[in-house]
């Protein structure tokens, strides 16, 4: 699809892969409905957008929660005032820690915000895509959707959900005018991360690409059609190569246990904090 003829919905729009990405898109003559839960960082993004175009009726800003009903009952009645072409489910929380460290509450959420909320929202909207001439859906998940990582657990599981979900959707709408893509990002230098994870990342030797170019590819996307994409080509090897022989990469992850540990230990030894959420939107 030319990015000019694109109606996005884009939701994580407020956080810092998703504020790259509304950029983008803008700048290449797409209209976008900007969704995210966080009205401070959404509507900031939304004046700075409107300021950067002289058709305000390019940008447009919606503040709900997408685990909801109420939520998605708003982006499906906005989306379809804007005869929306494109879906980016980009919304997203983190989860990183030994598992038996997670709350229970916290999984609860990392799975309603993760999985729940984009396989629900793209349900409802199918419709008024499918009455698009052409029309895409694309999920954000995560090379940890691919190769499990100690310490990724949890975060790592709801983004299998999506890329299953994207897997089935794609096949089941093949014959349609809807098209269905994955793309899978590695670490992203974006405030998503937490200090632990940043600290594991330094430990572990992770890379964390610059959003910006992760943006980027995201908009090629759209323009492109490519059914999935993993960012990395050591990444794409290691998906392959897990996805057949699991048990050849265990041993791969003695140094992300160690780091794991090692955090974990350092953690427990300082006086305990308020439990915050590692991170909303991406």
């Amino acid at each position: 699809m030319k990015i000019a003829q694109a109606s996005v919905v884009l939701t994580g729009a407020g956080g810092g892969l998703g504020a790259q990405i509304a950029r983008r898109l803008l700048q290449e003559g797409a209209r976008i409905l900007l969704v995210d839960r966080d009205r401070n960082a959404l509507l900031s993004l939304a004046h700075a957008l409107s300021t950067d175009t002289t058709d305000r009726t390019k940008v447009d800003a919606l503040v709900v929660d997408l685990t909801t009903q109420a939520g998605r009952e708003a982006v499906l009645d906005a989306a379809a005032a804007r005869s929306a072409n494109v879906l980016i489910n980009n919304a997203g929380i983190a989860s990183f820690g030994p598992t038996t460290t997670i709350p229970a509450a916290r999984i609860e959420a990392a799975v309603a915000v993760n999985v729940t909320a984009p396989i629900v929202l793209t349900s409802s909207m199918l419709p008024l895509l499918l009455a698009q001439p052409r029309a895409q859906i694309i999920n954000i998940g995560s090379t940890l959707a691919s190769i499990g990582v100690p310490g990724f657990a949890i975060y790592g599981a709801t983004k299998a959900a999506l890329r299953l979900f994207s897997e089935s959707l794609r096949r089941e709408l093949a014959d349609t005018n809807v098209r269905v893509q994955y793309f899978a990002p590695r670490a992203i230098a974006t405030a998503f991360n937490s200090p632990e994870v940043e600290a594991f990342n330094a430990e572990t030797g992770t890379r964390a690409d610059d959003a910006s170019d992760i943006a980027a590819r995201i908009v090629n996307l759209v323009r492109d059609e490519t059914p999935e994409y993993h960012v990395g080509a050591v990444e794409s090897i290691g998906v392959r190569l897990n996805g057949v022989l699991p048990r050849l990469l265990d041993g791969s992850f003695a140094k992300h246990r160690r780091a794991l540990t090692k955090l974990q230990n350092a953690s427990s030894s300082r006086p305990q904090q308020p439990q915050h959420e590692n991170g909303v939107s991406s």
